[in-house]
């Protein structure tokens, strides 16, 4: 039946195009009018899914430079949207329709405009050659149904992964090819608007130390949809000259002095007024609530849901918000969204907080053999300060007994939050300051009172090795509350 209707769907959509860069005819599986129908739809869940940077001069400023670079594009009718979102991973991305996004994390690694650019052009490159159209066409269908709010599917791996970004969209992967191409188009916009292309190649570095970084826990989310920076790295350089000797241009822009202004006081990681944790507890200083979770366990916390999930992906939590006013109706519209038999549903207090308990069964169907499993859920409504919050721990019905206990404890330490050493917690930022006399980056470093701890991080943040000399006057960033 699913194989019938995606035969049905992707008859209606193909089309034979030019593609907008090669100016070469190939098959299209989706109108351009269809393409950016779905970057419109797509928009308000990437913003409900990270939270827009508070920042309006930095959001004014990403989207000037994208419509600007736009108007060079290989598309130049099209309307770029450019925003820069509230997450700490160093990741930048497309969707179809000419939307763009940057995190505040990748913002913050940046050092000039000029490697602004390269990276907007690079993202600008996937949507002018259409990528992100042929990516998007072959996962369509089973993104929506992950977007449409599946609780669980037959490997809990894959669905954390994209609950954690709230639609497996922002994890399509390109092909070497694709992103090579991606590469030389983002050097070609970034020249053309006047910019020191070269310096792309600067953040592939940056990009390359972060990956060395990984096994002490560093996992920076762009590398994972943008493979090999070193591999790029050489390329970029090459295309640069080639850009700058046909350009001509009597200099390229770099404003590294302008770009480091702009990000003075940018929150840097994690912000805790989000949602942070300590010690297997996760703290909401806002919304003043905490619950702790299994040792051992992940937990990853985005703007609309957290989950928490062992190290064998056997099981997940999730823990979010009901848009329901009672419990009752809570437990009825969670049920019907997510395809639940209910079992048993008792009502009892946690922490003195009403609640129900539930426990119910989904029948979860693998889409690529057709076969059937069979998943249960225990679930926890608490009532607490007029909302509803709700908890779903999911595993296979074989390994529920093996689960279940370590998740609903979890669930059971869900409490007020009311110790304001753990609600006035402030977020760490990105601090720009002039080196005050020559010497090494360590040195100036030591001078603002950089814990040795780190210094190694800075050093990236920077792109600077620590035993290099600064000069006095030139302006560096530095982290603390």
């Amino acid at each position: 039946m699913f194989a019938a209707i995606f035969s049905v769907a992707l008859a209606a959509v193909i089309s034979c195009a030019v593609n907008p860069v090669t100016g070469k005819k190939q098959i299209m599986l989706m109108s351009e009018a269809r393409e950016i129908q779905l970057g419109l739809s797509y928009h308000p869940q990437v913003m409900a899914t990270f939270g827009e940077y508070a920042d309006p001069a930095l959001q004014a400023f990403v989207q000037a430079k994208g419509t600007e670079m736009g108007k060079l594009s290989h598309r130049p009718n099209l309307e770029y949207h450019v925003r820069v979102v509230d997450s700490p991973v160093v990741n930048a991305f497309a969707v179809p329709g000419g939307y763009i996004y940057l995190t505040r994390g990748i913002m913050a690694n940046l050092n000039n405009e000029a490697e602004f650019m390269g990276v907007l052009g690079h993202e600008m490159g996937h949507i002018a050659a259409r990528h992100s159209v042929s990516q998007q066409t072959k996962q369509q269908l089973g993104n929506l149904l992950l977007i449409g709010g599946m609780i669980a599917s037959e490997k809990f791996a894959n669905y954390a992964e994209a609950a954690m970004q709230g639609m497996q969209l922002l994890f399509l992967s390109f092909s070497r090819d694709d992103e090579r191409q991606a590469d030389q188009l983002g050097v070609e916009y970034a020249s053309r608007t006047g910019y020191d292309a070269s310096k792309m190649a600067d953040f592939y570095k940056v990009l390359i130390k972060m990956n060395l970084s990984e096994a002490e826990g560093g996992v920076p989310t762009f590398l994972s949809t943008h493979p090999d920076p070193g591999d790029r790295y050489n390329a970029v350089l090459r295309d640069s000259k080639l850009w700058q000797d046909s350009l001509g241009l009597p200099s390229y822009k770099v404003n590294a002095d302008p770009y480091l202004q702009m990000i003075n006081g940018m929150i840097y990681g994690e912000d805790p007024k989000q949602g942070y944790t300590l010690d297997n507890t996760f703290y909401h200083p806002e919304m003043k609530f905490k619950f702790s979770y299994p040792l051992g366990w992940e937990l990853t916390n985005a703007p609309t849901q957290v989950t928490v999930q062992p190290s064998d992906s056997k099981a997940l939590m999730l823990f979010t918000l009901s848009n329901q006013k009672s419990l009752e109706s809570a437990v009825d519209s969670t049920m019907a969204m997510y395809g639940l038999t209910l079992q048993r549903a008792e009502r009892r207090t946690v922490n003195g907080l009403p609640a129900i308990v539930t426990l119910s069964k989904q029948q979860a169907q693998n889409q690529s053999t057709g076969t059937t499993s069979s998943n249960a859920v225990i679930s926890y409504f608490v009532e607490y300060g007029g909302l509803i919050y709700l908890f779903h721990g999911v595993s296979s019905e074989a390994d529920f007994a093996n689960y279940a206990p370590a998740m609903e404890a979890s669930m059971k330490t869900f409490a007020k939050l009311t110790d304001l050493s753990r609600i006035n917690v402030k977020p760490k930022r990105v601090y720009v300051k002039k080196v005050q006399r020559a010497g090494t980056l360590a040195s100036a470093l030591s001078y603002y009172n950089m814990p040795q701890s780190m210094m190694e991080e800075l050093a990236l943040l920077n792109n600077i090795e620590l035993n290099k000399p600064v000069p006095a006057g030139k302006y560096i960033k530095i982290v603390s509350e």
